[in-house]
């Protein structure tokens, strides 16, 4: 999953946001943004999900893949639409705010944030899950506590001196995910034990639903790429050209490391924390193992510090804005970063990875960003219908007129797999976000009158 939350600042100031798009090159091509879109998608999640895949699925669980490319096809193209009509800072939540007023797009912003602060909490658990295996204590729920202290610790200070030092660590991070990946890819497919692969009994729809709204996780972030919308060449050619690219190209990658796992590891693939350094140690051997390992902890650590970069901007938002005390919005007079919300948000995302495990918090993340992504496709349409357009040329969808029902409707099917404890807590969080709208309404009144 990739930074969908670091655009989830308030679209106030939409005269200046809109007036500065004409000054921007338009430099990204296709090829370009096709790259762009698979470098953010491609995060932690996919070195813990083949295990996962495998549990419910087995051998069938590239269906569920192929799922999830469709649902995010359909989705990002609203996105694209939306995006190209309200080309202002916010994202999906400037998109919604614009279509359906500040209470829909407030609880985006909410809903924004929370998927963002389960999704690094799941990611930090893949981490700490890989981070133990190497150390000579061994796997213990003390290193495992410590470890995710330590990670967010570090992931903290390193955004409170700066952003320059996060995005550093980011490019980092990008290599040490794909070079093991691809190695593991282009290698492993030669150990593959066909009789790992056979289906025996077809899973049912409503596991298949299951599973799939758990791989989105990997799926996740492929809009993030396009919110610089105003720096495409050709928009209209470009964008959907891309994300048919970008999306075929990631599920390929993700279909052939579910295979390859599937075929190494068989049986023991869906009972492995880490599956993927698993399957890499038969294919290469301990020193393989060992790379994967590392590799997976360096792109996981440079996925933590760079949602805490990105994920704390919403509180800071918020606290601007008026939502939340306005102690949130404080600036670090010497680092000039969001020093309250930075710490406020690690600490929530180390106290929820450390209490719950992976895929817990992979399902609530999902299911926030699922309300977004449809929030999203409401507003390509309504945006459309209303004309909306504050910078050039909108984008216009293939199937305009069916793509957002589409993509609501693959958006409800997947939704139908959430059990009862996993709707509480986004309708306990959407409650108190309501209730904070409603309550902080004067104090904003006051605040856009001074």
């Amino acid at each position: 999953m990739a930074d969908s939350t670091a655009r989830s600042a308030s679209p106030h100031g939409a005269p200046a946001a809109a007036a500065s798009e004409s000054s921007l090159v338009r430099a990204v091509g296709l090829w370009g943004l096709a790259a762009a879109i698979a470098n953010v998608t491609i995060g932690g999640g996919i070195f813990r999900l083949p295990a996962a895949a495998a549990g419910l699925l087995g051998p069938a669980a590239p269906i569920a893949y192929i799922v999830c490319a469709v649902a995010m096809g359909l989705i990002v193209m609203c996105i694209a639409e939306a995006g190209s009509r309200v080309t202002l800072t916010g994202g999906p939540y400037a998109y919604v705010e614009t279509a359906f007023g500040p209470y829909f797009g407030f609880m985006t912003g909410v809903l924004l944030w929370l998927g963002g602060t389960m999704a690094v909490a799941s990611v930090a658990n893949v981490f700490a899950d890989n981070f133990i295996t190497m150390l000579p204590t061994g796997a213990t729920t003390l290193a495992r506590g410590v470890s995710l202290v330590v990670a967010f610790t570090l992931a903290a200070i390193i955004n409170l001196i700066g952003v320059k030092q996060g995005n550093r660590l980011n490019l980092v991070s990008t290599v040490a995910k794909l070079m093991p990946l691809l190695l593991l890819v282009v290698v492993g497919v030669f150990s593959i034990q066909s009789t790992n692969l056979q289906i025996v009994d077809m899973p049912s729809a409503k596991t298949i639903t299951r599973a799939s709204i758990l791989l989105l996780f990997a799926f996740a972030g492929v809009e993030s790429a396009l919110v610089p919308s105003g720096e495409i060449k050709n928009p209209e050619r470009t964008v959907p050209r891309a994300i048919f690219i970008a999306v075929i190209g990631i599920a390929l990658l993700y279909i052939t490391l579910q295979l390859v796992a599937q075929g190494v590891l068989g049986s023991a693939l869906a009972h492995s924390s880490t599956p993927l350094a698993d399957a890499a140690g038969i294919v290469f051997g301990g020193w393989g193992r060992s790379l994967l390992l590392i590799g997976v902890v360096i792109s996981t650590f440079g996925y933590i510090s760079g949602m805490t970069l990105a994920v704390p901007r919403a509180l800071f938002a918020f606290g601007r804005d008026g939502f939340l005390p306005s102690a949130f919005a404080a600036v670090h007079a010497r680092w000039r970063t969001p020093w309250v919300a930075i710490l406020v948000q690690a600490t929530i995302m180390c106290v929820l990875a450390i209490t719950s495990g992976f895929e817990k918090l992979a399902v609530i993340a999902n299911v926030a960003l699922l309300l977004v992504y449809m929030g999203c496709a409401l507003a390509a349409f309504q945006l459309r219908r209303r004309g909306v357009q504050t910078g050039g040329t909108p984008f216009k969808i293939p199937g305009a007129a069916i793509v957002p029902f589409l993509a609501c409707a693959v958006i409800i099917t997947l939704l139908t797999s959430i059990t009862h404890q996993e709707w509480v807590v986004i309708v306990e969080v959407m409650i108190v976000a309501t209730m904070i709208f409603f309550v902080s309404r004067s104090q904003r009144q006051k605040k856009n009158l001074s």
